[in-house]
């Protein structure tokens, strides 16, 4: 009996930190992110600093996105981003809780999903300049599905402050 292998899709994952070292820990979700099974980081953005959004009384966030070919379905990958965070120190004590790591879903190929704990596009993430940014870096013309294209969408939150940070030499 041949296995079913699904084919290779191109996903973006969000990356972020605002405890410990944030640098330190996106750089290590990176080498996460290319050790996961039948998964290539391909490319991933610099690095940028961010205010929290929603919350206050919180460290800046640093924030990045990673590129990965992966023939994991969505809820594999989802899952082995949680493992991560996890084994990252990740807790989740409340809701926009300070974090450790953050690896976020934000595309999976040209997919619209909507599963139990799984939404892609991730939520709002047409909204956030801390994932539009990056992302811009990595695929200014990539199209996210049912909302636009990245590079058409920065525009609209020109006015959220956000700052590339120095690549270290």
């Amino acid at each position: 009996m041949r296995s079913s292998v699904l084919p290779q899709i191109t996903a973006f994952i969000g990356l972020g930190a605002n405890l410990g070292d944030p640098v330190s820990a996106i750089a290590h979700g990176c080498e996460a992110l290319g050790a996961l099974p039948e998964t290539t980081l391909v490319a991933r953005s610099g690095n940028y600093r961010s205010a929290p959004v929603g919350v206050s009384n919180q460290p800046d966030y640093i924030n990045a996105v990673a590129r990965i070919e992966t023939r994991l379905s969505p809820m594999a990958l989802l899952v082995a981003l949680l493992d991560i965070e996890a084994r990252h120190g990740r807790t989740r004590e409340f809701a926009m809780a300070p974090r450790t790591l953050d690896l976020d879903l934000l595309l999976y190929g040209d997919r619209q999903i909507v599963l139990p704990g799984l939404q892609v596009p991730h939520p709002r993430m047409h909204q956030r300049a801390f994932v539009l940014a990056p992302l811009a870096e990595l695929d200014p013309a990539r199209e996210i599905p049912g909302i636009g294209r990245v590079d058409s969408l920065l525009p609209a939150v020109a006015d959220q402050a956000i700052a590339p940070l120095e690549q270290a030499t």
